[in-house]
């Protein structure tokens, strides 16, 4: 059991030193205003280069269906996808922490 009250002084000590710790907000470095255009236009580029990755799929889906393959493409519909959420998730968490 002297692991269970060590434990169970950690959590006490925890919380009671947790509200002492400052929690400061983000404050933007001087000098980095560009860095917003910056990240907008990897933001814009990222989406369209997505956008046209997802042209080039539907057409290959599209020439693929009257074989019969059209559902192997289902795979880099899904990578295309998942890189617009990485895109917008890293663009939400940059803003984030640069305190914009």
């Amino acid at each position: 059991m002297p692991l269970l009250e060590t434990l169970a002084h950690s959590l006490e000590y925890s919380a009671a030193v947790a509200p002492m710790i400052p929690n400061p907000g983000p404050i933007r470095p001087p000098g980095l205003g560009g860095f917003d255009t910056i990240i907008s236009w990897a933001k814009w580029i990222g989406y369209a280069l997505a956008g046209v990755a997802l042209i080039i799929v539907a057409i290959r889906m599209f020439f693929n269906a009257r074989r019969g393959e059209g559902g192997e493409h289902l795979g880099a519909l899904g990578w295309i996808l998942g890189g617009v959420i990485l895109i917008g998730g890293g663009v939400g968490l940059v803003t984030t922490l640069m305190g914009g």
